[in-house]
């Protein structure tokens, strides 16, 4: 499996107060989208969210988010390896996700890019 990046997911209580900083902090632009009601932006390393309580304490429980080359590759070795497959994987607007318990207790959401 090829990790290509991960992300570190922040949950803020208003994006568009945060999105400057982190904007100014990366030196990029911030991508937008909402996901399930939550509101979503993407800075450099960072995974800004902003929404519903009882959809960011979900979110809070996710450790990071790596990008993978291949989620289904990801996907196969992560289950050989004894992690717990949570959800996925799934189709997104991008590509693909899924989130995985790691033996340790751990969860980190897995995504890429390929297109059907």
């Amino acid at each position: 499996m090829e990790i290509l990046g991960a992300s570190l997911r922040i949950c803020v209580d208003d994006l568009d107060t945060a999105i400057p900083f982190y904007e100014r902090l990366s030196g990029g632009r911030a991508l937008r989208f909402e996901r399930g009601g939550v509101q979503v932006a993407a800075i450099g390393s960072f995974l800004l969210m902003s929404g519903p309580e009882s959809e960011l304490e979900v979110l809070r429980k996710v450790t990071a988010t790596i990008a993978v080359k291949d989620v289904d590759e990801a996907h196969r070795l992560l289950d050989g390896l004894g992690a717990h497959i949570l959800a996925g994987p799934v189709p997104t607007p991008v590509g693909h996700n899924l989130l995985a318990m790691h033996p340790d207790g751990s969860i980190f959401e897995y995504v890429d890019q390929n297109h059907d």
